[in-house]
């Protein structure tokens, strides 16, 4: 069996890590390189149990479970760390309290802690593109190859899928997997697939070094215009500490690689930064970026077979979750592909067929 899949993002490195463990034969194929997007620019956050009572919760409970799991069996080390949460506020400077002592000892006055929302033992954090880069290598240790290209369709037999195009030349499969992020959207004209947008993520990378804690941060802060947003601070294992907000839905670009931070955004968020702790400073930031996160109509991710054609398959829209729930999807796709049903998890609720296919004459990126 020979199964090809399209992006090398966290998903298509994950599935490409559990189908090829089973002795299977996979091509990725990536359009510009290995956690170029969401995969390489998130926040890495992870939590056992933030999904309970929603269609989410057995699929980030096995994942949580298999990111401990992967840290113990895979040599390579991407961060993997566990952490506390927090929530709170970050007063402005008029409204801030004077002698307003944080309630954690590495922060600034002015950062106001609320509450607990975790402990150790049910949230963690990994660098994600040292995760995505990770999976890959091990796949291919496991067999699989990785290949640069970009996915301009798919072969047909009737109803049924035979392998992709790519840069004009063919590549055949048993089965494919859209595993492109909110750039699945361009197979919404070869396959009936629903939307996925692009929801916009700039942020800011720090070498922290060891003056943050393992303590993730969620806090609002109220802007001038009276809309609060909520700040997300996650500090990793290895040394960097990851900080956004400002997400908004904006047009998608058709070219990955030319994904940029807005200035403007990138600016706030700096100075926010500074108001939170001294560890914030300018010399130490080592990236300004931007991502997009696949989002679908009802916020669930797409995985499983598309409809209307055989030896189809697609996973992607985990939204923010994606980091999290990338090794559970991956089981999950490998045991679709290979017995046709996933026993680990029950994947019902993320059938494609839930959602209204695009008209393909209507897919625009750009």
């Amino acid at each position: 069996m020979h199964v090809a899949i399209c992006g090398a993002g966290v998903i298509g490195a994950c599935t490409a890590y559990f189908l090829a463990r089973r002795g299977i034969d996979v091509t990725v194929v990536e359009r510009t390189a290995v956690a170029s997007s969401a995969s390489g620019k998130a926040g890495g956050f992870l939590a056992l149990d933030w999904c309970a009572g929603s269609p989410l919760d057995a699929l980030a409970r096995r994942s949580f479970t298999l990111h401990a799991q992967l840290d113990e069996e895979i040599e390579d080390d991407w961060g993997y760390q566990r952490v506390s949460a927090y929530g709170g506020r970050l007063d402005t400077e008029a409204a801030r309290p004077r002698h307003a002592a944080a309630q954690l000892a590495w922060l600034s006055d002015g950062v106001m802690i609320g509450t607990q929302l975790s402990t150790t033992e049910t949230t963690a954090m990994v660098n994600p593109r040292s995760f995505t880069l990770a999976m890959m290598r091990a796949a291919e240790h496991h067999g699989a190859r990785l290949r640069h290209g970009d996915v301009t369709g798919v072969l047909r037999r009737a109803e049924v899928v035979e392998g992709v195009v790519v840069d004009g030349g063919s590549i055949r499969a048993d089965a494919v997997v859209i595993a492109m992020g909110p750039w699945s959207l361009r197979a919404a004209q070869w396959l009936r697939l629903p939307p996925v947008f692009g929801m916009q993520s700039p942020s800011l990378v720090y070498n922290t070094r060891n003056e943050v804690p393992a303590e993730a941060l969620f806090l609002d802060y109220q802007e001038e215009s009276g809309g609060v947003v909520t700040v997300e601070v996650f500090p990793r294992g290895d040394g960097t500490t990851h900080v956004t907000a400002f997400s908004g839905q904006l047009p998608l670009p058709v070219n990955p690689a030319h994904v940029k931070p807005d200035a403007a955004a990138i600016g706030k968020l700096q100075m926010l930064c500074e108001r939170l702790s001294p560890a914030f400073r300018p010399d130490r930031i080592v990236a300004r970026q931007a991502c997009f996160r696949p989002v679908t109509q009802d916020g669930l991710p797409l995985i499983g077979n598309v409809p209307g054609s055989e030896g189809a398959y697609v996973a992607t829209g985990h939204s923010v979750w994606g980091i999290l729930n990338a090794p559970a999807t991956g089981e999950a796709m490998a045991e679709l592909i290979a017995d046709g049903i996933a026993d680990t998890i029950d994947v019902t609720p993320f059938d494609p067929a839930r959602l209204r296919a695009l008209d393909p004459a209507s897919v625009s990126i750009g």
